[in-house]
């Protein structure tokens, strides 16, 4: 699976992968601290410990970011060293199958106004080229970028991060731009590699509306959560509900049509979902605002997420983001649960072809950007291992033994795609 070709993703093996935390935020204003989760966590020197953690839980494949501002130092300027140690060990020594994560919310230094920059659809897509012409053959999975939607969120309607663009207007424009620069990195690595597996991967979620008055905003909001795949696939033409919405805020009504002539396909749709932080309900305050709210710790929503997805693209579906945040029973029942959803979703015939536990190991909460506590104070618990003390790096939580159990039987866990329950009894 590492260094074959492209396969039928509805056939073969399910994977099982893991991920470690990527975020690059390396632009900070004042007040500000830089977001860089491998600098923060010591995977630039720890990279060999925290890679074989992955063959420990019995993954073969693991979700791994390139961090595009060390590596494109200037324009066209590559600095390979450190990934090339790393590629090289993760797929000729571990027989991982790498899926490369090559824009996880951040832009290089050099490339001013970042995702705004006329110029990033171009620069993105130069970068992939670039990566998938060095790793030809050893790397054949990509994901072009991590979650648009959140991109959208935090870098151009709340102004969090660069390009600190604010409202649905600045969301409109970058999310324009992000979808750009997805399509054009899809083009530019299946010209070198017309055999690569892309990954397009989204935030997914679920949202509840309390009062019937607010049930126009919460398909609203469901529409917003499609958009990017929408617009990617070329789906945003006149008669999409949205497409009315993006022209008022300011959207070419030339772009939208070249989007739409462009349609790009991805070979899988990723979809991230965490219990605790996925599922929103709108509601009405003690004065009639409209507030929203997380809601549904368990997940339930999780098996209907997944199929209204696969219904609405027709494309194989991969968990490629979840976990739970709390004990370790909690989080042992949110692997039971999530598992058993594609398990029902796999035997009703929804080609879920992946499950990915996100992230593998101990990461630094976002909150560190804006706080001013020591780093250890920010660390978030939601993978199988925990960072332990000096002398040893990783301590492993039972849900190793867990997941192990799992991917040591898949076809009891996850059932065999479109077999029968009579076959699923048979196999369990």
């Amino acid at each position: 699976m590492a260094r074959g070709g492209k396969r039928d993703l509805t056939e073969g093996p399910f994977v099982w992968a893991g991920g470690i935390e990527d975020t690059f935020v390396p632009q900070a204003r004042k007040g500000q601290r830089p977001l860089d989760e491998y600098e923060l966590m010591g995977h630039y020197q720890h990279w060999r410990e925290d890679l074989a953690l992955a063959p420990e839980a019995g993954l073969t494949a693991l979700r791994w970011g390139i961090p595009w501002y060390r590596v494109e130092t200037a324009p066209g300027e590559f600095d390979w060293r450190w990934v090339d140690q790393v590629v090289t060990h993760a797929v000729d020594h571990l027989n991982l199958t790498l899926i490369a994560d090559l824009v996880h919310y951040g832009c290089p230094l050099w490339l001013r106004g970042g995702f705004a920059n006329p110029a990033y659809p171009s620069a993105v897509a130069s970068f992939a080229a670039a990566f998938a012409e060095r790793y030809r053959g050893m790397v054949r999975w990509f994901t072009p970028l991590n979650e648009p939607l959140i991109t959208a969120e935090m870098c151009g309607k709340r102004g969090l991060w660069p390009p600190y663009l604010r409202g649905f207007r600045g969301y409109a424009r970058l999310m324009m731009q992000l979808v750009d620069g997805i399509a054009g990195t899809i083009d530019a690595i299946r010209q070198i590699d017309p055999d690569a597996v892309i990954v397009h991967v989204e935030a997914a979620g679920v949202s509840h509306a309390s009062h019937p008055d607010l049930e126009p905003l919460r398909a609203h909001d469901e529409l917003v959560r499609y958009l990017a795949t929408d617009l990617l696939t070329g789906r945003v033409g006149p008669d999409h509900p949205l497409f009315s919405w993006l022209l008022r805020l300011g959207v070419s009504h030339h772009d939208l049509a070249r989007r739409q002539r462009r349609a790009v396909a991805p070979d899988l749709l990723g979809l991230n979902f965490y219990p605790q932080w996925s599922s929103h309900q709108l509601y009405l305050d003690k004065s009639g605002r409209v507030r929203s709210r997380l809601v549904d710790r368990e997940g339930s929503g999780f098996a209907g997420m997944l199929e209204a997805y696969y219904r609405r693209f027709a494309i194989p579906l991969m968990v490629t983001e979840t976990s739970a945040h709390g004990s370790d029973e909690e989080r042992a029942g949110w692997l039971r649960a999530s598992l058993g959803a594609v398990r029902a979703l796999r035997l009703a015939g929804i080609p879920v072809v992946g499950y990915t536990w996100f992230p593998l190991f101990t990461m630094i909460d976002w909150r560190y950007r804006y706080g001013r506590r020591a780093l250890g104070d920010y660390r978030l618990e939601l993978g199988l291992y925990r960072l332990g003390d000096e002398g040893r790096r990783w301590h492993s939580t039972p849900l190793v033994d867990s997941f192990r159990a799992c991917t040591g039987n898949a076809e009891r866990e996850v059932g065999v795609l479109g077999s029968t329950p009579e076959d699923a009894r048979a196999a369990g």
